[in-house]
């Protein structure tokens, strides 16, 4: 079974801690988990070296036995120097879909048809001079 490397929700309503886990895939967020690898504390500012504090000597351990950490994870790790996060970029996603540009290439069409009839009509007759 797959090991992750993930957040699990701790602390009081509207005040979240989270803490580094190495938890079975299958199992709850905050559910059972194998070890736990460190800390995240979103309230504090993003300058504050207490706000993700890891035991990179176990993360280390877990990464070489395989455990994959989640997107919020890999980027904590990255920042430690552990692990290489590649970013995401996926620019066709926000495009519309196949409907909807066909929809939109009719009104265009349509839109250049009527722009394109009056000024044929306006063109056949000639200026009084």
């Amino acid at each position: 079974m797959p090991i992750k490397m993930r957040l699990a929700r701790r602390g009081a309503k509207k005040r979240p801690f989270y803490h580094i886990v190495i938890a079975n895939s299958t199992a709850p967020r905050d559910g059972h988990f194998i070890d736990s690898v460190g800390r995240f504390d979103p309230l504090l500012p993003k300058t504050d070296e207490k706000r993700v504090v890891l035991d990179l000597d176990k993360v280390k351990d877990w990464l070489k036995k395989g455990a994959q950490p989640t997107d919020k994870v890999a980027r904590f790790l990255t920042t430690a120097g552990l692990w290489s996060r590649v970013n995401s970029n996926n620019p066709t996603k926000m495009q519309p879909k196949k409907k909807a540009q066909e929809r939109a290439k009719e009104k265009a069409d349509k839109a250049a048809a009527s722009a394109a009839a009056p000024a044929e009509a306006a063109g056949g007759e000639a200026p009084a001079a």
